[in-house]
């Protein structure tokens, strides 16, 4: 199995670019999103007031957590041997931009991605629908068959399917979650290192 013709490489952030330290749970509890409800799809459905509140909230929380982050073990090495073979890379995050950037910052990965390159929620629908990856595959003026999409959940492996790009599965639990969504399984950043 090998990447390397893949030239276009997309990176989910939380929990693929940078350790886990979300918990959706909490953060649907103190913004007052029921259990099992997506936040921003839920936050969308709010009267105007309640919904300006709930993104300040959200905000604050995503800030906090955005300084906290750490990068995935095997991250860095696998991002200066993509850039050094001339890869292009880009972030699909369902976060803001700011905090897109504020993550890369505080994880030290800050100097491998193009500014327009960290995409949010402010410049497209956010994942799982698939309008980043055309977003990004426009931007670059890239092939499909040459662009793929790494993610650790269902949105990230869904909105590159739909957009009909490779998708690899970043799980290091090995449970291997949504086969139907999946073109390729790691349950370590390292083995892209061999591939890519």
């Amino acid at each position: 199995m090998t990447f390397r013709h893949y030239t276009h490489w997309i990176f989910d952030m939380d929990g693929t670019l940078t350790e886990p330290v979300h918990d959706f749970d909490l953060i649907r509890a103190e913004i007052g999103i029921p259990q099992g409800v997506p936040i921003l799809e839920a936050i969308a459905r709010m009267t105007p007031d309640k919904a300006m509140a709930a993104r300040r909230k959200l905000d604050q929380i995503e800030t906090d957590l955005a300084n906290r982050a750490r990068p995935q073990p095997g991250i860095r090495l696998l991002l200066e041997n993509l850039t050094g073979k001339g890869r292009k890379l880009a972030i699909l995050t369902r976060n803001g931009e700011r905090i897109g950037h504020l993550t890369l910052k505080a994880a030290g990965l800050d100097g491998f991605f193009d500014d327009e390159a960290v995409i949010g929620r402010e410049t497209c629908a956010p994942k799982p629908d698939p309008a980043g990856v055309n977003h990004l595959l426009a931007m670059w003026n890239a092939s499909r068959d040459t662009t793929l999409i790494v993610g650790d959940y269902l949105y990230d492996l869904k909105a590159g399917f739909d957009a009909g790009i490779t998708t690899v599965h970043f799980d290091s639990t090995e449970a291997y979650s949504w086969p139907e969504y999946t073109h390729y399984r790691i349950a370590r950043m390292d083995q892209l290192l061999t591939m890519a």
